[in-house]
């Protein structure tokens, strides 16, 4: 695997709009393979619809801008290129190692090179929920941020009472560090808010065991 530093990485000279700009490695480990997204693939592009349009998605998400169709999830992606060309953030196909299915997503998000610190982001398709998808897609993109990246601290925030996350966050050695009062929206509203249960793992903590 390649050492990369997003600090280093020279921000675009002109608009892109594929993974041929993604300035990150592809990562491998328990059984999945983490690629860049394609926004200029239909495949992905369905599958990043299928993902933000999921309910089970939707209960615990709610995004500054709602993605319904195959135009907005193509920009949505996009925009994902641009922050990964510019180094402030890294999103990741999840896929099968084997057959290269997708399986979901996986973003080290909002990265300060500064304060050497981001947050981590996943969401799973329907159909491949209950493998141990996100607790895998975690495990080894938070080795990657805390090692080849350089990050020193990652948060991951969730809705206060997403048990499944909470969970997966803490088999992954982020520990539970407190609930941040009205911290993001409630499901479908913007001018209603709820709690966040705040988790945090850092580069010296000890690596947790993944089956």
């Amino acid at each position: 695997m390649s050492s990369v530093d997003a600090r280093h990485i020279d921000p675009p000279s002109a608009p892109l709009s594929s993974s041929s700009s993604f300035p990150f490695p592809d990562l491998h480990g328990h059984g999945i393979r983490l690629r860049p997204w394609d926004a200029d693939s239909d495949a992905d592009v369905a599958a990043w619809l299928r993902g933000l349009t999921d309910p089970e998605f939707r209960r615990w998400n709610t995004p500054l801008k709602q993605v319904d169709d195959l135009a907005g999830a193509r920009e949505s992606l996009r925009a994902k290129v641009l922050a990964s060309a510019d180094g402030s953030g890294a999103s990741y196909c999840v896929t099968d190692a084997a057959s290269g299915a997708v399986l979901g997503h996986i973003g080290v998000n909002a990265i300060d090179s500064v304060l050497s610190v981001a947050r981590v982001g996943y969401w799973v398709l329907p159909e491949a929920r209950g493998r141990g998808v996100a607790i895998r897609a975690l495990a080894v993109a938070s080795r990657w941020a805390l090692t080849d990246l350089g990050i020193h601290r990652l948060e991951l925030g969730h809705a206060l009472g997403h048990e499944a996350s909470c969970r997966i966050a803490e088999r992954c050695g982020f520990r539970y560090e407190g609930t941040l009062r009205g911290a993001m929206f409630e499901a479908g509203r913007y001018d209603v808010f709820r709690d966040v249960h705040l988790h945090g793992r850092i580069a010296t903590d000890p690596e947790p065991q993944v089956p």
